[in-house]
């Protein structure tokens, strides 16, 4: 009589569970909301940010609050432009692993913006009065960085309530090497950047140019925002998972780049905060190409598929 049981396999073993499909979703999905936030920054970013920093190399002062220098309007229209790119690619990411980089610290420019918007709004053109254009400026400056910065906070808390997938193993780790030097360049950024916000009266003079109390502020924003990027950058360890983020960095940087040699002449380079301020910038450029080198050279390399760290699915 044959026997109906297959010798290949034991009585009792256990079947192969089969593998995820190909397709299968990894970490935690991006949601529609933050994707279509992060488009909607992409183009206000465009058009503000592009009229700032075009006024700005003219020599003349747009904003919503007057402004000793046009350089510091102009480097916050700097970053808006060059961040621009990045955030348009964000609809593409299918994981929030995949943005986090750079849409946490997104949050913290408009979520910084406007609170320093409000905690200084007896300064802005729309309380003191002033031309026509920049208390008109001031009015859609609040009204639309409010609005953003409301539908910032419930795109997060929505974001970290969807359940998650299975987590993702890291594809392409940071270079040991650079990682001495990405921790000195965020926790230098965070630094001024945390001592402009609290403390804009003293760390005004670490700033090469003359600024105002709304001026430095806002620059520190922009500067704690860059620190948290790079640190995150740090923290991921993935070059793959980065990707928005080093498109930001260099086009922050190269717009940042732009606006100090067209306005040179109102810098002091020769004092320290001058060097800092050519060593900082240099940094994040560095650490932007060097990144999309990195991401250049990865259909040649095999990908990780070793053990996730802790937090993969956050």
């Amino acid at each position: 009589m044959p026997n109906p049981t297959d010798p290949s396999e034991p009585v009792g073993s256990t079947p192969p569970v089969p593998a995820p499909e190909a397709g299968a979703a990894q970490g935690r999905p991006l949601t529609a909301g933050l994707a279509m936030l992060a488009i909607a920054v992409a183009v206000i970013n465009l058009l503000v940010g592009g009229l700032l920093t075009a006024v700005a190399l003219t020599g003349h002062v747009l904003g919503a609050w007057p402004s000793p220098r046009s350089l510091s309007p102009g480097l916050i229209g700097a970053g808006m432009l060059g961040t621009a790119p990045a955030l348009f690619s964000v609809g593409r990411a299918r994981s929030w692993q995949q943005t986090r980089t750079l849409v946490l610290p997104t949050a913290v420019v408009l979520v910084g913006l406007f609170a320093v918007t409000l905690l200084n709004a007896g300064r802005l053109y729309v309380a003191e009065g002033g031309p026509i254009v920049p208390v008109l400026f001031s009015v859609g400056w609040i009204l639309v960085l409010g609005l953003l910065c409301v539908w910032a906070v419930i795109a997060l808390a929505w974001q970290f309530l969807i359940p998650a997938g299975p987590p993702a193993p890291r594809r392409l780790p940071l270079p040991a090497w650079s990682k001495p030097a990405l921790a000195v360049l965020g926790s230098s950024w965070l630094g001024i950047g945390t001592g402009l916000l609290i403390r804009p009266a003293f760390w005004s003079d670490f700033v090469p140019w003359r600024t105002g109390r709304l001026d430095a502020q806002a620059l520190g924003v922009w500067a704690l925002s860059l620190g948290a990027g790079v640190l995150g950058a740090l923290a991921e360890d993935d070059v793959e998972r980065t990707r928005p983020a080093l498109l930001a960095l260099t086009g922050t940087a190269a717009t940042m780049t732009l606006v100090l040699a067209v306005r040179t002449p109102d810098v002091n380079w020769s004092s320290g905060p001058g060097l800092s301020l050519i060593a900082m910038v240099a940094g994040l450029l560095t650490a932007g190409a060097s990144g999309r080198l990195l991401l250049g050279g990865e259909d040649r390399r095999t990908p990780l598929t070793g053990p996730t760290a802790p937090g993969d699915t956050a």
